[in-house]
């Protein structure tokens, strides 16, 4: 056979090769999706969290042409929600709308059911939870600088936020280790226990989580220092975040959509695409407005980048306190 021949026939093969092994990719882009889609989601119904989820599903169903079941499935810190995540078929039909903390922070506090780094694929973030020290509107503190000179003359004061070890939480201690503060630190079960615990006069700040925001508006509650931000808040332009006054912050955690591990990429990649979609459109904008959160879209490659920067940034703030998995 001539080399000619022999090189034909090699291309033809190795062009039946690149055919076959294309076929289920585009099989995967042809069939899904063809059913309704489930969708966790990892906080209480009500929370900023079950509602730009809800927006968002909605969203998807004209994009993809698919009904998208929403199931709030609190507990744990959005651990729950994403077990079960974990432990379905990876097929596109099962995700997860959770905070990023339940890869990067939660698996240094408690026993997980998934490994965070492997158990789950990361589909795509629509935001970020912007927190804040936050006090009554009737205090006389106006300011963070006002704050840190009365903490300071008053040892011990109290403090409500998400839950211990939630991110508000930590960016808190990492608040009181940087001006030298000493802080008693009352967790509760969410945002909204913290803020009644607030408003009815029973701590004298609150680490607010987002939950907070809607008080603020309201002229009940004055936030002095942004968390988890590197921007000023376009709401709230005169409060300053931890990095201006000098202080290292805890890194945001972001509403992030989730899948079972084994996801194939095509289906990866419509899911990310069509979140990407929604997410860029008015209608989901304007839910993001009114709940005041904001616009921070991440897809894949720089969520998994990320993310395992974040987990062991937690991991040894976290051995620094003491902390250890129970």
């Amino acid at each position: 056979m001539s080399i000619g021949k022999h090189l034909e026939k090699l291309g033809r093969a190795g062009f039946l090769i690149a055919t076959l092994v294309c076929i289920p990719l585009f099989a995967y882009g042809q069939t899904f999706p063809t059913k309704p889609v489930t969708v966790y989601i990892g906080f209480a119904a009500g929370a900023t969290t079950d509602l730009s989820a809800r927006a968002l599903g909605q969203g998807l169903e004209k994009v993809l042409g698919v009904p998208f079941v929403m199931e709030s499935k609190p507990g744990a810190t959005a651990t729950v929600a994403t077990g079960l995540v974990a432990r379905a078929k990876p097929d596109g039909y099962t995700l997860g709308v959770v905070s990023t903390g339940v890869i990067t922070v939660r698996p240094h506090i408690m026993r997980l059911s998934y490994d965070p780094l492997k158990d789950v694929t990361l589909i795509a973030q629509y935001s970020h939870y912007v927190g804040a020290l936050t006090v009554r509107s009737d205090s006389p503190l106006k300011t963070i600088d006002e704050f840190t000179a009365y903490a300071k003359a008053h040892p011990g004061l109290s403090y409500t936020s998400p839950g211990l070890y939630s991110q508000q939480q930590l960016a808190t201690e990492l608040f009181r280790l940087c001006k030298g503060l000493d802080f008693t630190h009352v967790p509760t079960k969410g945002g909204a226990e913290a803020n009644a615990l607030l408003l009815g006069k029973h701590v004298d700040f609150t680490a607010g989580a987002g939950q907070h925001l809607r008080f603020v508006k309201e002229g009940r509650m004055r936030m002095l220092v942004l968390y988890n931000t590197d921007q000023r808040d376009p709401n709230n332009p005169e409060v300053p975040t931890m990095k201006e006054i000098g202080c290292q912050d805890a890194p945001a955690l972001g509403y992030l959509v989730i899948a079972p591990k084994g996801l194939p990429d095509p289906i990866s990649k419509i899911l990310g695409d069509a979140i990407r979609k929604v997410a860029d459109g008015p209608d989901f904008q304007k839910a993001l407005q009114r709940m005041e959160i904001p616009y921070d879209y991440k897809d894949r490659r720089q969520l998994e980048k990320e993310t395992e920067t974040d987990f062991y940034f937690f991991k040894t703030f976290l051995e620094k306190m003491g902390v250890k998995p129970e």
